[in-house]
């Protein structure tokens, strides 16, 4: 088993209780771990920006923000301009990019004026910090994406959001796939990772690697197709278009993405339960299929390549013109950061799908499929 260095005398509370209930019960899956873990941790922490655990695109530069915003009223017009627009944000972390959003379409004044803004966040203590942020902009907070309302045009959007959704591991083992669990070590008095056989792990398994080399480990999310999908329904009745941006591939593969951040630095899976980030890459390819039945769906692009189709490049030569010194030295860090391969533009995919036979679009993508 691989060990954790953790030990339950300097656990913090929700980790003791985390590992209490895993010590008591023999041992939960993967998937269970990271459910309990990101309940406590978005429960108690504000994890953004630099004084916290990681920062996100709308926290480096508003220059991200107005980039959607930009998408959001380009995809309005296409659609003749609706008089009533439900504009969604999955996970909406401060409220930050909603806000640049929001700011960006005061540029064209009826736009603004149709939108009804709803977000999807379950945390108490950030639904009150996108509440200081947005004020009475917010017409509902919903537990999830079921809860938005349907009926008019709508423009839902999850950016780093998948990410954080439980995954379940499965790895190769003796000729077979099995489930990786977190258990109770006794011997170290620290949490562990365990496999162990589950029942339905075919049905997860891709064809091509049912007879991958052992040690292979494959991850899926069932939480997060299952979202999509129910984003996808809602815009098949109700018309607009989805766009999910996260960390990810574009082609389901064997490997293991687990990941956990604590302060900007890579930190032990194991470590800690509720007191840090712990998330996975997303499964682009699954996404899209998940949401394809009910919908139009674009093939993904990088986000390098979607921010510059944008025209993030122009945008941010406009904001140098009318910047301080100093702000103008950091706004091509700012972009770089954002776009250039080797940051944030190529490990960061951008999916979208849209209505089908609405005609749209979306600024940035081709063709898309059914």
């Amino acid at each position: 088993m691989q060990k954790s260095t953790a030990q339950t005398n300097s656990l913090k509370p929700d980790a003791g209780a985390i590992a209490a209930h895993i010590r008591d019960g023999g041992g939960i899956s993967l998937a269970e771990y990271m459910r309990r873990a990101a309940s406590a941790y978005y429960a108690g922490a504000t994890p953004f920006g630099r004084t916290g655990d990681f920062t996100t695109a709308p926290e480096i530069s508003q220059l991200f923000g107005e980039m959607i915003g930009l998408w959001c009223a380009d995809l309005w017009m296409q659609a003749g301009k609706p008089a009533r627009v439900m504009l969604a944000e999955l996970g909406p972390g401060r409220g930050t990019l909603m806000a640049d959003i929001l700011r960006t379409a005061r540029n064209w004044p009826e736009f603004h004026a149709a939108l009804s803004v709803h977000l999807v966040e379950a945390s108490p203590q950030l639904r009150a910090v996108q509440a200081t942020a947005l004020g009475d902009a917010v017409c509902a907070w919903h537990d999830d994406v079921a809860g938005l309302p349907r009926g008019d045009f709508s423009l839902i959007l999850a950016n780093e959001f998948f990410d954080a959704l439980p995954i379940r591991q499965f790895i190769r083992r003796g000729g077979v796939w099995r489930e990786r669990f977190v258990v109770w070590d006794a011997a170290e008095e620290a949490l562990a990772f365990d496999c162990r056989a589950a029942p339905d792990t075919a049905a997860y398994i891709p064809a091509h690697l049912s007879e991958a080399p052992e040690g292979s480990i494959f991850e899926a999310s069932p939480q997060s197709t299952a979202i999509a999908a129910q984003m996808a329904a809602h815009i098949a009745e109700s018309g607009g278009a989805c766009l999910a941006i996260d960390y990810g591939h574009i082609k389901t593969a064997a490997g293991d993405t687990l990941q956990a951040v604590s302060k900007h630095q890579y930190a032990d899976v194991l470590e800690n339960p509720g007191g840090q980030d712990i998330t996975a890459h997303v499964d682009f390819d699954a996404l899209r299929l998940a949401a394809a039945g009910q919908t139009e769906v674009f093939p993904a692009l990088t986000q390098g390549q979607f921010l510059n189709a944008l025209g993030i490049g122009m945008r941010a030569q406009k904001l140098a013109d009318q910047a301080s010194t100093q702000q103008q030295a950091q706004i091509p860090l700012d972009v770089h950061r954002l776009t250039a391969p080797s940051a944030m533009g190529d490990l960061f995919k951008v999916l979208c799908w849209v209505q089908k036979g609405s005609g749209l679009i979306p600024a940035g993508f081709g063709k898309g499929e059914g």
